[in-house]
């Protein structure tokens, strides 16, 4: 009983010191950047600029384009079977499009409310949009 013990508050010492040293091995090898790197698609189109210029408190606008945007992009690959790069990332023009026409006076929590419903489209069309882009080499 003594020596299991004894080897628990071993190995307990053992992955805590492991823990504090590994840290700092690691800081060394991060390099931080602003730029967005992708290994999938990696010349998709930037996001509109007054997205990203957004202020923190109408975040939610910024959400729901890129939920639009989402919804609509893992639909078109299961509607046509194709997950190249265009088809998976194209212009952010449509989503942008959909969110003036439909939302865009709209308040916060309507906003909030049409985030859900294109996340429950996206999220529908995730498997089969995820098995053709698989095969394509493009998740």
């Amino acid at each position: 009983m003594r020596v299991t013990r004894f080897r628990l508050a071993l190995a307990a010492l053992a992955l805590g010191l492991s823990l504090t040293f590994t840290p700092a091995f690691a800081e060394r090898d991060l390099v931080p950047t602003l730029e967005r790197r992708f290994d999938v698609c990696p010349d998709r189109p930037a996001e509109l600029s007054w997205m990203q210029e957004i202020p923190l408190r109408q975040a939610y606008q910024r959400v729901l384009v890129q939920d639009i945007y989402r919804a609509q992009n893992l639909e078109r690959v299961v509607e046509i079977g194709n997950c190249d790069c265009a088809t998976r990332f194209p212009s952010w023009d449509a989503a942008e499009a959909m969110f003036r026409e439909s939302y865009a006076s709209d308040e916060r929590w309507e906003m909030l409310e049409a985030s859900e419903g294109y996340n429950r489209r996206a999220n529908a069309a995730r498997t089969a949009a995820k098995a053709i882009c698989d095969a394509a080499g493009n998740w």
